[in-house]
C-alpha cells in the first residue's frame, strides 16, 4: 500500500481520534470535543447498536472458529498507533489560520507552501506562499508535491480533485465555537505525529482564556459593544464565533437586535449605532480598511456615542479577529483589558 494511501485512510479515521482528546464541555475553557469540519467527522461517533446486537446472537464457538483469538490480534491491534510511515512530510496548507496552528503544534517544518494570506508566524513568509484558499488551483497545489492539504473550508470540491491525484486532504472550515477550534487543533495533532503538543496547546489556550475572563470587571450594568467589520458597517452578532468572545465577558451585542436574515453579520447603519450609544466599539477593519479612533470619531454624529467620548473605540488586529486558531487568545486579552478601561471610565 503505497505511503499516499496509507494518510488517506489515517485521516478518515481522525475523528475517533479528537473524540479520545475532548470532552463533553461547551464552554471555551473547558477540554475541547471534536468539530463540525467537512472531511473529518466532528461529533462524537454514536454507538452502532446494530454491531452490539450481532455480538450478542453469534455463538462463541462460531466467534471463536471464524476469528481465532491470536489471529484476529495479528491482524487487527487494539489502539496500535498510526503507521509512522503515513505521517505526513510534505504539508501544504490553505488557510492562514492552520498555517499558524501547524507552527503553534511543532508541525511548521512539515509546511512546503502556504496561501497568500498565511502571514503569521513570521516563518511562515519565508515559505512559498502564492497559492490561494478561495480559488484553489489543483495543478499548483500539486505541483509541491505534498501528500497532505489543509483546506480552510472546501466549497469548490478541491478535497476530490486531489483524490484523484491521490493526494490526502483535510478539511476544517471557519470554527462556530470554541469547541471547533480546539477539535481542529487536535486532530492537525494527530494527522501530523503532534498529539502531545497539540493537547498541550488546547489546555494552555483554556487555561489563559479562563483567566482572561476570571480577571476583567463585572459592571453592575452589562458594557454594550459595536464589533465593526468594515466601515459599511456590516457586524457580528453573538451567534457568530467572534460573537461569542465578547459573550464570554457577558457583554451586550448591539448587532443582536437586527431582525434580518444576515446569518449573523447584519449591515448596520450609523443612525442604529448611534442611537444604541455603545461602550465599546471594537474596529476589526484596521488593516484592511485603514480605520482607527481618529477616523470613527470624525464621522457625523459618532462624537456622541459614549465610546467615542470616552476613549474606548478599540483598534484590534483584523487577523486574528477572522481567524479561530492559538491567537484567539491574545484578542480575548485585548478585550479583557478594554472592558478594564471602560469600566473606569463609567
Amino acid at each position: 500500500m503505497s505511503k499516499r494511501h496509507q494518510l488517506l485512510g489515517v485521516i478518515a479515521s481522525l475523528a475517533l481520534v479528537t473524540a479520545a482528546c475532548g470532552s463533553d464541555s461547551n464552554e471555551a475553557g473547558e477540554p475541547a470535543v471534536a468539530d463540525d469540519t467537512t472531511e473529518v467527522t466532528t461529533d462524537e461517533a454514536p454507538v452502532d447498536a446494530t454491531d452490539d446486537e450481532a455480538m450478542e446472537e453469534a455463538p462463541a464457538e462460531e466467534a471463536m472458529e471464524e476469528a481465532p483469538a491470536e489471529e484476529a490480534m495479528e491482524e487487527a491491534p487494539a489502539e496500535e498507533p498510526a503507521d509512522a510511515d503515513a505521517v505526513p512530510e510534505r504539508v501544504v496548507s490553505l488557510s492562514p489560520t492552520h498555517t499558524e496552528i501547524m507552527f503553534a503544534i511543532g508541525a511548521g517544518d512539515l509546511l512546503v507552501a502556504v496561501d497568500s494570506f498565511s502571514n503569521h508566524p513570521e516563518a511562515a513568509l519565508e515559505l512559498p506562499n502564492e497559492l490561494s484558499g478561495f480559488e484553489p488551483n489543483v495543478e499548483a497545489i500539486a505541483s509541491y508535491e505534498p501528500d497532505l492539504v489543509l483546506i480552510g473550508g472546501d466549497f469548490t470540491g478541491l478535497g476530490d480533485q486531489l483524490a484523484e491525484l491521490d493526494i490526502a486532504s483535510w478539511d476544517g472550515p471557519a470554527a462556530t465555537s470554541f469547541d471547533d477550534t480546539y477539535a481542529q487543533i487536535e486532530q492537525l495533532g494527530a494527522a501530523t505525529g503532534h498529539i502531545a503538543e497539540a493537547a498541550e496547546l488546547v489546555s494552555s489556550m483554556q487555561t489563559d482564556i479562563a483567566a482572561a475572563v476570571e480577571a476583567a470587571p463585572q459592571p453592575d450594568t452589562p458594557l454594550s459593544f459595536y464589533h465593526e467589520l468594515d466601515p459599511g458597517f456590516y457586524s457580528a452578532d453573538t451567534s457568530t464565533f467572534i460573537g461569542q468572545i465578547y459573550a464570554l465577558f457577558g457583554l451586550e451585542n448591539i448587532a443582536d437586535a437586527d431582525e434580518s436574515e444576515s446569518f449573523g453579520y447584519p449591515q448596520l447603519n450609523a443612525e442604529v449605532i448611534i442611537e444604541s450609544n455603545p461602550d465599546l466599539i471594537f474596529l476589526a477593519d484596521t488593516k484592511c480598511c485603514g480605520e482607527n479612533a481618529e477616523t470613527v470619531s470624525a464621522r457625523p454624529g459618532w462624537d456622541a456615542i459614549a465610546a467615542v467620548q470616552n476613549g474606548n473605540v478599540v483598534e484590534m488586529d483584523d487577523d486574528i479577529a477572522s481567524r479561530w486558531g492559538p491567537r484567539i487568545v491574545d484578542y480575548i486579552q485585548a478585550v479583557a483589558t478594554a472592558i478594564e478601561s471602560a469600566a473606569v471610565a463609567a
